[in-house]
């Protein structure tokens, strides 16, 4: 299987419910480095996964749409935690309704399988992957 994987960053702010969050229940900042994996058995006729330019440029787009942005105030997230892992699964379906949108090019629709990580820090992280 090749794979290519593009990063970017957000900044987000959140608070969660629940007493298993102890302190982490107060409206508190994350910055997350984004990775995410584009997976392929065979490579296109250009001999790519995919275009690392238009990956990265998309996964921009995603995410300028959760940058700076304090998730306790977005309707989507309602009555959610944001966690790390849930996040994961966010960025995971916006990518990859970005991908059936063709906006990754005709080469994308190659593309097999999806791999969102969100690393929290240098020492802790959560992903989610998933068929396309």
């Amino acid at each position: 299987m090749y794979s290519l994987t593009v990063r970017d960053h957000i900044m987000i702010a959140h608070s969660f419910q629940g007493a298993i969050f102890g302190p982490a229940q107060r409206v508190h900042g994350a910055t997350y480095v984004v990775d995410v994996r584009f997976q392929r058995r065979e490579l296109d006729a250009d001999g790519l996964v995919v275009d690392i330019g238009l990956a990265g440029e998309v996964l921009k787009a995603v995410l300028a749409e959760l940058n700076f942005r304090n998730l306790d105030d977005e309707p989507a997230f309602r009555g959610r935690n944001t966690t790390t892992e849930f996040m994961a699964r966010v960025v995971f379906d916006r990518m990859a309704a970005a991908i059936r949108a063709g906006r990754l090019g005709p080469g994308a629709q190659g593309l097999e399988r999806l791999e969102v990580t969100l690393h929290e820090s240098h020492i802790a992280w959560a992903s989610y992957e998933g068929a396309l």
